[in-house]
């Protein structure tokens, strides 16, 4: 399974999909997948709080990826990697699967703190469901050493999407090595 972590904003949804199409895989958003099974994430959150929705977020993570792993790329939401450690049982286990695996990719607009806010706080605030921009900059700030320090590669997406999604595919093929990516079986290949 190949997942995008990263800020809101970052273009996990556009970039993951676009890549999913080009690797003739499933694309998965954590997000959307959320809201179908549980409802608004906005009325979730204020019901339930937000470990209770970071728990559900983690299961509902673990029944996407399946057993075992299935090809996919996945985007997580927003704050997946900063959870508290004990929000659910397993998801100190399954952050360290996910900071360390080759196909996991962080997405940043930029790995300049303030480049990266500007262009998260401008994309957040096209979105139907923003918040007031001083929220916005503080999420990104508050997120961004965490995914900056994630062990995953890190990748800017202040540039086009063919050439994000180009980078993403030499990546997962190992730098450009020809054949599909690490890990991955595209539909008709056996493993």
């Amino acid at each position: 399974m190949i997942r995008l972590v990263g800020a809101g904003g970052a273009g996990k949804t556009t970039i993951g999909a676009a890549l999913a199409e080009r690797l003739g895989m499933p694309f998965l958003d954590l997000d959307a997948e959320f809201t179908s099974s549980h409802g608004d994430i906005s009325a979730y959150l204020a019901a339930h709080g937000y470990d209770a929705y970071a728990g559900r977020n983690v299961s509902l993570h673990s029944a996407l990826a399946g057993e075992p792993e299935r090809s996919a790329v996945i985007a997580l939401s927003s704050g997946f990697m900063t959870y508290r450690h004990d929000v659910h049982p397993d998801y100190a286990g399954l952050r360290q699967h996910i900071a360390m695996s080759e196909l996991t990719f962080v997405l940043l607009p930029s790995l300049d703190l303030e480049t990266c806010v500007a262009e998260t706080v401008r994309r957040q605030l096209r979105r139907p469901f923003a918040r007031m921009p001083e929220r916005e900059e503080q999420v990104i700030r508050s997120r961004f050493s965490i995914h900056a320090r994630l062990p995953a590669r890190k990748v800017e997406t202040l540039r086009p999407v063919d050439a994000v999604v180009a980078e993403l595919v030499s990546m997962c093929r190992g730098g450009g090595r020809s054949g599909a990516p690490h890990g991955v079986v595209r539909p008709g290949e056996t493993a």
